[in-house]
């Protein structure tokens, strides 16, 4: 099993503190500003960044639908990790300064792939698929915040 990592960045016009708490807000921002891939959202426990657990469906092809259930961590100022109970991804969203009154999010997830030749697909083609789901959700954010 080869390890997969897909990563998406945005530049956001809004300060750091301000676009890292509407990550963190699982039980407001966070559902509205996910895209059409995702889908039975629902906050199980906390709702404000670390100590979360919250529950979605992500459709990532017409047939890959992933069952996630993420706890949510904190382990810096900035990053907000989510480790899926149900599988072996792990997503980091990290927010940084990017000059006056603008933030670099960085999301990058991380997983055990396939082997064999469908690891190779796996490996070749789901890094841009999920990439452009989160680059949908990056853009979402942007709108949401920079209204």
């Amino acid at each position: 099993m080869a390890q997969v990592e897909a990563t998406t960045e945005r530049i956001i016009a809004a300060q750091p503190d301000d676009v890292f708490d509407a990550l963190a807000d699982y039980n407001g921002t966070r559902e509205k500003i996910l895209s059409e891939h995702f889908s039975e959202y629902e906050v199980r426990e906390g709702g404000d960044g670390e100590g979360t657990l919250v529950h979605w469906k992500l459709q990532a092809t017409s047939k890959r639908i992933r069952d996630c259930l993420l706890e949510v961590t904190e382990p810096t100022d900035g990053e907000l990790v989510e480790k899926d109970r149900n599988s072996s991804m792990v997503t980091t969203w990290t927010v940084t300064p990017a000059g006056e009154g603008r933030s670099r999010v960085v999301v990058t997830s991380v997983w055990n792939g396939a082997g064999g030749i469908g690891g190779f697909f796996e490996k070749t083609f789901a890094p841009k698929g999920l990439g452009r789901i989160y680059d949908a959700v990056l853009g979402n954010l942007a709108t949401e915040l920079e209204k």
